[in-house]
């Protein structure tokens, strides 16, 4: 499995958790800290931070893919749409959530969004 991580640094235990929930292991981390200019059209921002991964076509395509989001809701609808263009479905998501009480605030793996799964049930309620 590919993790892609555009969004802050992950602990050893979220790595884990993601393969746990995954159910595969993890064969390579990809992190591109996802910095949108808010000044800038978000779809050429997309485009460059996806781009900056480096996978081919085929990569795209064949690869088992995970992707944690970055954080601004636009930047990671963008990037949403643009890994959908590349892989031809939407890619799982990791989604993070505060552990509750700590201090430092840490955050654990909440679960793994299916978004194609979603995305298939929605299209029989049309």
């Amino acid at each position: 499995m590919i993790l892609l991580n555009f969004s802050h640094p992950l602990t050893l235990e979220q790595k884990k958790e993601i393969e746990q929930q995954v159910g595969q292991a993890l064969s390579v981390l990809i992190e591109r800290a996802a910095q949108f200019d808010l000044a800038r059209p978000f779809a050429e921002q997309a485009v460059e931070l996806v781009d900056s991964v480096g996978l081919t076509p085929a990569e795209w395509q064949q690869s088992g893919l995970v992707v944690n989001l970055p954080s601004l809701n636009f930047g990671a609808a963008a990037v949403l749409a643009e890994l959908h263009g590349r892989c031809g479905y939407f890619p799982p998501v990791v989604r993070l959530r505060p552990v509750a009480g700590s201090l430092p605030p840490r955050y654990e793996v909440a679960e793994i969004v299916n978004l194609q799964g979603i995305r298939d049930a929605a299209r029989r309620r049309r």
